[in-house]
C-alpha cells in the first residue's frame, strides 16, 4: 500500500484534484518553471507552498 506524502507535500493526484488543470498542463507548468515537482524516490511530489503560491499568482476574475 502506498505511503501518504509528507505533510508539506502533495501528490500529483492531490494537486490535480485541488486545482482544475490537467496532468499535461501541470507538467508544462513544471517545464516552464512555474511550479516545482520534486522526486522522492520514484514518486513525484509538489510542495504545498509552491502550489499555493502558483494558485495565488493566477489572475483574479475582474482584474
Amino acid at each position: 500500500m502506498p505511503q501518504p506524502p509528507p505533510s508539506g507535500f502533495m501528490t500529483v493526484r492531490q494537486f490535480l484534484d485541488t486545482y482544475p488543470i490537467g496532468r499535461t498542463t501541470l507538467y508544462r507548468l513544471a517545464a516552464a518553471g512555474q511550479i516545482s515537482i520534486v522526486k522522492i524516490g520514484r514518486a513525484s511530489r509538489i510542495q504545498r507552498a509552491d502550489a499555493e503560491r502558483w494558485a495565488a499568482s493566477l489572475p483574479k476574475l475582474g482584474e
